[in-house]
């Protein structure tokens, strides 16, 4: 079987499902649905309050795969202050000390920054029109 005509699709389905994950911490903390775990939503400006903004914005760009890479490289910074700012100061181990999904987003969407969007998105969607304007100049759309 050949695994490799899957990529595109497998690429889409790790940028949505993620996608979906980040915008449901952003809403959790911006809004209180589902409930913060922490208790009390952060202040307006506070650092907590930017990383939300950061995962709702970020996490509806990515997840329609519109300006895919540049949202995720920063979703990516975000997880990598997230994850040395409040993780790694109580424990150098992950497991210990919550760590592990902010390592993982932050190497996910390091990957799709670097990979693209994959299918399913606005930016594969805008790349094949404009390649196909640039291959038959003539037809309008």
């Amino acid at each position: 079987m050949d695994w490799d005509r899957y990529a595109p699709q497998a690429q889409g389905l790790l940028r949505i499902v993620a996608a979906l994950l980040f915008i449901e911490h952003g809403l959790s903390k911006l809004f209180g649905f589902p409930p913060f775990p922490m208790g009390a939503l952060p202040a307006m400006g506070s650092l907590l309050w930017i990383g939300a903004v950061i995962e709702l914005v970020g996490g509806l760009l990515v997840l329609i795969g519109f300006l895919t890479r540049p949202a995720a490289l920063i979703m990516a910074g975000e997880m990598a202050v997230a994850y040395w700012m409040f993780h790694a100061t109580k424990s150098t181990f992950p497991a210990e000390n919550g760590g592990d999904a902010a390592i993982l987003f932050c190497f996910i969407f390091l990957f799709i920054a670097a990979a693209g969007p994959g299918a399913w998105s606005v930016d594969e969607s805008r790349a094949r029109r404009i390649a196909h304007t640039e291959a038959d100049p003539d037809t309008v759309h």
